[in-house]
C-alpha cells in the first residue's frame, strides 16, 4: 500500500496516511480541522543495475565457428604485420 503525504493549508502540519490507491484522499487535518492538500514527494523507488540502457542489452552472440574464424584473421594480421617490419 502506497504512503501519501498531506499538508493542511490552515496550521501546516505534514501528515502522512498509508491508503489503497482506491480510497479517497484526506479532505480535513487531525490536528486543527483544516484542509488538506496532497503532496507529491520523492519516491523510494529506485532503478539500479544494468539493462537500462540500450547498450546495456545482450549482444548477439557469434557462433563458435565464426568466431574461431574472426581469431584466426586477426592473429594472421598480427603475424604477417610483425614479419613485413623486419624488411
Amino acid at each position: 500500500m502506497p504512503i501519501y503525504e498531506y499538508e493542511c493549508t490552515k496550521c501546516g502540519k505534514i501528515t502522512e496516511a498509508m491508503q489503497k490507491f482506491s480510497d479517497p484522499p484526506l479532505t480535513e487535518c487531525e490536528h486543527c480541522h483544516g484542509q488538506l492538500r496532497k503532496l507529491i514527494s520523492m519516491s523510494t523507488f529506485h532503478l539500479k543495475g544494468t539493462g537500462w540502457y540500450v547498450t546495456d542489452y545482450a549482444r548477439k552472440r557469434q557462433s563458435s565457428s565464426q568466431y574461431s574464424n574472426n581469431k584466426d584473421k586477426n592473429t594472421s594480421k598480427k603475424t604477417d604485420s610483425s614479419s613485413n617490419s623486419g624488411n
